[in-house]
Protein backbone atom coordinates (compact mmCIF):
# COMPACT_ATOMS: atom_id res chain seq x y z
CA UNK A 1 0.00 0.00 0.00
CA UNK A 2 2.78 2.32 0.90
CA UNK A 3 4.48 1.89 -2.38
CA UNK A 4 1.39 2.71 -4.14
CA UNK A 5 1.12 5.87 -2.37
CA UNK A 6 4.58 6.70 -3.30
CA UNK A 7 3.97 5.60 -6.45
CA UNK A 8 0.99 7.67 -7.02
CA UNK A 9 2.52 10.82 -5.38
CA UNK A 10 5.51 10.38 -7.95
CA UNK A 11 3.14 10.43 -10.74
CA UNK A 12 1.28 13.30 -10.04
CA UNK A 13 4.73 15.26 -9.03
CA UNK A 14 5.72 14.74 -12.56
CA UNK A 15 2.24 15.75 -13.82
CA UNK A 16 2.42 18.88 -11.63
CA UNK A 17 5.73 19.62 -12.65
CA UNK A 18 5.11 19.40 -16.18
CA UNK A 19 1.95 21.22 -16.04
CA UNK A 20 3.78 24.38 -14.07
CA UNK A 21 6.48 24.17 -16.80
CA UNK A 22 3.81 23.89 -19.85
CA UNK A 23 1.54 27.19 -18.03
CA UNK A 24 4.60 29.12 -17.45
CA UNK A 25 6.04 28.77 -21.49
CA UNK A 26 2.36 29.80 -22.33
CA UNK A 27 2.63 33.02 -20.00
CA UNK A 28 6.00 33.94 -21.99
CA UNK A 29 5.31 33.00 -25.56
CA UNK A 30 1.84 35.13 -24.97
CA UNK A 31 3.71 37.83 -23.34
CA UNK A 32 6.40 37.96 -26.18
CA UNK A 33 3.57 38.06 -28.95
CA UNK A 34 1.91 40.51 -27.21
CA UNK A 35 4.51 43.29 -27.14
CA UNK A 36 5.94 41.85 -30.75
CA UNK A 37 2.29 41.93 -32.40
CA UNK A 38 1.59 45.59 -30.82
CA UNK A 39 4.68 46.88 -31.02
CA UNK A 40 6.79 45.97 -34.14
CA UNK A 41 4.36 44.50 -36.28
CA UNK A 42 0.76 45.83 -35.97
CA UNK A 43 -0.97 42.64 -35.65
CA UNK A 44 -4.23 41.73 -33.40
CA UNK A 45 -4.02 40.67 -29.86
CA UNK A 46 -7.82 39.41 -29.45
CA UNK A 47 -7.79 37.41 -26.71
CA UNK A 48 -4.67 36.96 -25.72
CA UNK A 49 -4.62 38.92 -22.81
CA UNK A 50 -7.37 36.37 -21.72
CA UNK A 51 -5.30 33.20 -22.32
CA UNK A 52 -1.47 35.04 -20.91
CA UNK A 53 -4.05 35.51 -17.63
CA UNK A 54 -5.44 31.96 -17.49
CA UNK A 55 -1.97 30.19 -17.90
CA UNK A 56 -0.69 32.91 -15.32
CA UNK A 57 -3.22 31.99 -12.99
CA UNK A 58 -2.43 28.44 -13.40
CA UNK A 59 1.23 28.74 -12.82
CA UNK A 60 0.65 30.75 -9.39
CA UNK A 61 -1.61 27.98 -8.39
CA UNK A 62 1.10 25.07 -9.66
CA UNK A 63 3.76 27.27 -7.99
CA UNK A 64 2.35 27.21 -4.95
CA UNK A 65 1.15 23.43 -4.86
CA UNK A 66 4.80 22.59 -5.86
CA UNK A 67 5.69 24.90 -2.38
CA UNK A 68 3.63 22.68 -0.55
CA UNK A 69 4.27 19.69 -1.68
CA UNK A 70 8.78 20.41 -0.34
CA UNK A 71 7.14 21.91 2.54
CA UNK A 72 8.71 25.08 1.24
CA UNK A 73 5.50 27.17 1.92
CA UNK A 74 6.10 30.18 4.05
CA UNK A 75 6.81 30.05 7.48
CA UNK A 76 8.28 31.29 10.65
CA UNK A 77 10.99 29.03 12.06
CA UNK A 78 12.14 31.23 15.23
CA UNK A 79 10.79 28.51 17.58
CA UNK A 80 12.24 26.17 15.41
CA UNK A 81 15.25 27.28 15.94
CA UNK A 82 14.79 27.82 19.48
CA UNK A 83 14.24 24.05 20.19
CA UNK A 84 16.40 22.65 18.38
CA UNK A 85 18.28 20.90 21.54
CA UNK A 86 14.76 19.32 22.36
CA UNK A 87 13.72 17.35 19.36
CA UNK A 88 10.07 16.25 20.97
CA UNK A 89 9.02 19.98 21.24
CA UNK A 90 10.38 19.88 17.89
CA UNK A 91 7.91 17.42 16.99
CA UNK A 92 5.22 18.89 19.07
CA UNK A 93 5.83 22.21 16.86
CA UNK A 94 5.69 20.59 13.55
CA UNK A 95 2.55 19.00 14.61
CA UNK A 96 0.70 22.47 15.59
CA UNK A 97 1.97 24.03 12.78
CA UNK A 98 0.60 21.20 10.97
CA UNK A 99 -2.63 21.42 11.82
CA UNK A 100 -3.12 24.87 11.82
CA UNK A 101 -1.87 25.05 8.04
CA UNK A 102 -4.56 22.07 7.65
CA UNK A 103 -7.30 24.46 9.13
CA UNK A 104 -6.54 27.08 6.81
CA UNK A 105 -6.39 24.75 3.74
CA UNK A 106 -10.32 23.68 4.88
CA UNK A 107 -11.34 26.71 4.60
CA UNK A 108 -9.68 27.47 1.47
CA UNK A 109 -11.54 24.67 0.05
CA UNK A 110 -14.93 25.70 1.61
CA UNK A 111 -14.58 28.97 -0.23
CA UNK A 112 -13.26 27.25 -3.35
CA UNK A 113 -16.36 25.39 -2.73
CA UNK A 114 -18.57 28.78 -2.94
CA UNK A 115 -16.91 30.28 -5.76
CA UNK A 116 -17.63 27.13 -7.68
CA UNK A 117 -21.09 26.91 -7.10
CA UNK A 118 -21.35 30.62 -7.35
CA UNK A 119 -20.01 30.94 -10.77
CA UNK A 120 -22.49 27.64 -12.06
CA UNK A 121 -25.42 29.71 -11.31
CA UNK A 122 -24.99 31.63 -14.08
CA UNK A 123 -22.92 30.14 -16.16
CA UNK A 124 -20.12 33.24 -16.55
CA UNK A 125 -17.75 33.15 -19.48
CA UNK A 126 -14.96 35.33 -19.85
CA UNK A 127 -15.08 38.28 -22.54
CA UNK A 128 -13.37 38.33 -26.23
CA UNK A 129 -12.81 33.96 -26.33
CA UNK A 130 -16.10 32.88 -24.49
CA UNK A 131 -13.97 30.51 -22.13
CA UNK A 132 -16.44 29.60 -19.66
CA UNK A 133 -15.31 30.94 -16.29
CA UNK A 134 -14.31 27.54 -14.92
CA UNK A 135 -11.79 27.51 -16.71
CA UNK A 136 -9.04 30.01 -14.37
CA UNK A 137 -11.36 28.93 -11.57
CA UNK A 138 -10.25 25.11 -12.00
CA UNK A 139 -6.67 26.31 -10.93
CA UNK A 140 -7.84 27.30 -7.61
CA UNK A 141 -9.63 24.52 -7.22
CA UNK A 142 -6.41 21.83 -8.25
CA UNK A 143 -4.68 24.26 -5.98
CA UNK A 144 -7.28 23.91 -2.83
CA UNK A 145 -7.10 20.40 -3.08
CA UNK A 146 -3.59 18.89 -3.77
CA UNK A 147 -3.29 21.59 -0.91
CA UNK A 148 -5.42 19.34 1.38
CA UNK A 149 -3.56 16.74 0.49
CA UNK A 150 -0.30 17.96 1.53
CA UNK A 151 -1.25 19.57 4.61
CA UNK A 152 -3.13 16.15 5.89
CA UNK A 153 0.23 14.62 4.92
CA UNK A 154 2.33 16.63 6.96
CA UNK A 155 -0.03 16.23 9.87
CA UNK A 156 0.39 12.87 9.51
CA UNK A 157 4.28 12.58 9.43
CA UNK A 158 4.26 14.94 12.68
CA UNK A 159 2.08 12.22 14.12
CA UNK A 160 3.96 9.73 12.83
CA UNK A 161 6.80 11.55 14.10
CA UNK A 162 5.80 11.82 17.86
CA UNK A 163 4.95 8.26 17.82
CA UNK A 164 8.46 7.13 17.13
CA UNK A 165 10.72 9.69 18.95
CA UNK A 166 11.39 8.74 22.41
CA UNK A 167 10.18 10.35 25.17
CA UNK A 168 13.54 11.82 27.26
CA UNK A 169 13.59 13.73 30.32
CA UNK A 170 15.46 16.88 29.62
CA UNK A 171 18.23 17.79 32.67
CA UNK A 172 20.24 20.82 32.42
CA UNK A 173 24.16 20.44 34.11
Amino acid sequence: MKRLVQGLASVFARVLDGLAVLSGLVVVASLVYLVAARYWFNLPTTGLHTIALIAAMWLYMLGALIASKKNQHLSVTILAHQTQAYPRWQLWHRLIVSIIVCVIVVLFCYWTWRMFTWGARFSATLPSLNIPVWVPQLAIAVNAIGSLGYALRDVWHAIQGLKTEPIKVCTRP
